[in-house]
């Protein structure tokens, strides 16, 4: 090639002759790169979009043969590396070493297609992505690939490089070690089945709390209810603890653990007026009946006065209050009697004593359960006074105020 320019221009110096040759040569390389990308490829891209299948048509938006297509200028500077003497072996390891790159971007795009492929496979893989396997192949190829460049610079054989691997273990392994432990939480998850792109995570440590939308090798990517993005290494994860919300999803029934504190001044046994009173709320009737019956039962078992405050039986009007939460709640078309539904007491503390609520309503949509949720406590706050309770509260203003005007009116 360079004998030919010689010829052709009468230039009798080599290395002008060869800067020509060089120039021409990249020249040609740069050409024969855009005739095919812009005419082959695109003529490829044009019949993608026409046919049915979606494997075509993911190689174009991958660019898997835009990449490799790269490789045609490297192969024509390695076949005419001899043509410059004093750069053959510099020219080669370039070229080699650029290849070998090429390829290893190529392979990595070439998977993101089977990720892309098996995504759209079923609506059912999405609960079990493959991308932190294909992550792990990607590592693989590319840590060969360096290797080979490897070798390529040092002008030796790549497998006496991987032979020296063995000696090599202990700083590999401080090199990879997050690649390491992501791997085994990757397994875990998936072998155990602890997490799914769509779950309701909740990760206290990182303030993440969120749908899951991307499972990577070394990331989990959670979208927070206010719209921001949590990037969580895998390993940190497993390491730290989470909140898996499906198991809530999957069983129909979003908890609602909740109390109401009430004056313990307030309660007091039921006399005859209130009992009357009571007997007129619906829901109500059965139980009172029933009640009625068995403590008359026991009274006259145990010749007990039932006017006796301390030996006999009565009802009290906070007894009362949870016998109509129960039977309320088991009515309520929104709260999910197949799981555990209970009222029960709480330690009395200084702010009262807790009336606990634990239900679950039969949806779990986050918006739904707290508007069903605040329904039944708007419900049970209002009618408290109907059996003559009181819902603890700190005084407030309109508090100290009302008890100034009460002494006043008493002074």
């Amino acid at each position: 090639m360079i004998s030919l320019i010689q010829d052709l221009t009468g230039i009798s110096y080599d290395w002008i002759a060869q800067l020509i040759a060089f120039a021409v040569l990249v020249i040609v390389a740069i050409l024969l790169n855009l005739l095919i990308k812009r005419l082959i490829l695109r003529l490829f891209a044009n019949i993608s979009e026409r046919t049915k299948t979606r494997w075509d048509n993911m190689l174009v938006q991958r660019r898997v043969f835009h990449k490799l297509a790269n490789i045609i200028p490297m192969l024509i500077f390695f076949i005419f590396a001899p043509e410059f003497p004093e750069l053959t072996i510099l020219i080669r390891r370039i070229t080699s070493i650029l290849m070998v790159w090429i390829v290893l971007t190529s392979i990595s795009a070439f998977l993101r297609v089977i990720n892309d492929m098996y995504m759209l496979s079923s609506p059912r893989v999405k609960d079990r992505p493959i991308k932190g396997y294909l992550q792990i192949l990607v590592i693989f190829f590319y840590i060969l690939g360096i290797i080979v460049m490897i070798s390529v610079i040092l002008g030796k054989s790549p497998w006496l490089l991987i032979s020296g691997l063995g000696a090599m273990t202990a700083f590999l392994l401080l090199i990879f070690k997050d690649t390491i432990l992501s791997i085994e939480a990757s397994l875990l998850m998936t072998h155990n089945d602890l997490l799914k792109i769509g779950d309701w995570l909740e990760v206290p440590q990182y303030s993440a709390d969120g749908v899951v939308t991307d499972i990577s090798l070394h990331t989990i990517k959670i979208q927070n209810w206010d719209m921001t993005i949590s990037i969580i290494p895998s390993y940190k994860l497993i390491d730290g603890g989470f909140v898996n919300w499906r198991g809530m999803q999957e069983a129909g029934g979003r908890r609602i653990k909740r109390s109401i504190h009430i004056d313990i001044s307030s309660v007091k046994f039921c006399n005859a007026n209130d009992l009357q009173q009571y007997e007129k709320i619906n829901i109500l009737r059965d139980y009172l009946n029933k009640k009625k019956e068995e403590i008359d039962r026991w009274n006259k078992e145990h010749n007990v006065d039932e006017n006796s405050v301390i030996n006999a039986r009565k009802l009290t009007n906070l007894g009362t209050f949870r016998a109509y939460i129960s039977e309320y709640l088991k009515r309520h078309p929104q709260i999910n009697n197949n799981i555990i539904t209970m009222v029960r007491h709480l330690t009395p503390t200084p702010t009262g004593i807790p009336i606990e609520i634990y239900a679950f309503t039969n949806d779990t949509r986050w918006v739904f359960y707290e508007s069903i949720q605040a329904d039944i406590f708007d419900h049970l706050l209002s009618i408290i006074p109907e059996f003559g309770l009181r819902v603890y509260q700190y005084p407030a203003g309109h508090d100290l105020k009302h008890l100034h005007s009460e002494y006043n009116k008493q002074v």
